[in-house]
């Protein structure tokens, strides 16, 4: 795979981060979605607070519609599932066909679906399986290791990142950053995609305050945005 393009590695690694955006996002508002049925408490302010957001919708209702349904906010499931993708087109022979009609099928099932709000953890139900099925084609019909590697290492980026944003119990992160690690051993060693071990490093640390983690939860985020881009920068420079 040393001959693949800076560009095509790039999309590789935003593909799987787009993906799992759109996953752990609705799994997340899913929940929310849960708890916000039965409280008077709009707690939705929370979780635009976690992203820094400020809150511009007025109510729950308009919240969580643009936040699944709005391909114009950039932090949806619908935003995240067209550039996911959009990337998955140009990658076609990588992940196959196969892979991307379950991004065409994700699409189509939210399309269908946006006008069912009130029956929201029902209607979408099936989107989650969907998901699943893509992933389950990236493992059954991607053949280079390392092509599913970088598509690996995307996940669990974006996955990590939005689990420290979210302030996740820490037993899910830990389990998460494992699997991270477990992608890092297998990133190519002669391409863009090598990874920065001075920012693996700072993820160690704050993963060994346990718990307390959250205190150093934005250190944590910067160097998951940080654990390819810099070697990238330098390949290309050279």
């Amino acid at each position: 795979m040393g001959t693949i393009s800076i560009e095509h590695g790039d999309r590789l690694f935003w593909l799987g981060r787009y993906t799992e955006r759109a996953y752990t996002t609705l799994k997340a508002l899913e929940k929310l979605y849960d708890r916000e049925i039965d409280s008077e408490q709009e707690e939705y302010r929370e979780y635009l607070a976690a992203f820094g957001l400020s809150d511009t919708y007025g109510s729950k209702e308009e919240f969580f519609r643009s936040f699944i349904f709005d391909e114009d906010n950039p932090s949806s499931v619908a935003a995240s599932l067209v550039k996911a993708y959009d990337n998955g087109i140009v990658l076609r022979e990588e992940i196959s066909t196969e892979a991307l009609s379950f991004l065409q099928m994700a699409m189509d099932k939210l399309e269908h679906t946006k006008h069912s709000l009130q029956a929201l953890c029902l209607s979408l139900l099936p989107l989650v399986d969907i998901l699943f099925g893509f992933w389950g084609c990236v493992g059954e019909y991607v053949y280079d290791e390392e092509i599913k590697t970088i598509i690996e290492c995307g996940k669990y980026v974006e996955r990590l990142d939005l689990y420290f944003r979210m302030k996740y119990p820490f037993p899910a992160i830990e389990r998460e950053f494992a699997r991270l690690c477990a992608s890092l051993r297998g990133a190519p060693k002669n391409t863009p995609y090598r990874y920065n071990t001075k920012q693996l490093c700072v993820l160690v640390e704050v993963m060994g305050m346990g718990e307390n983690y959250t205190a150093s939860s934005g250190e944590a985020i910067s160097a998951l945005g940080r654990l390819f881009e810099p070697v990238r920068r330098s390949v290309m420079a050279g």
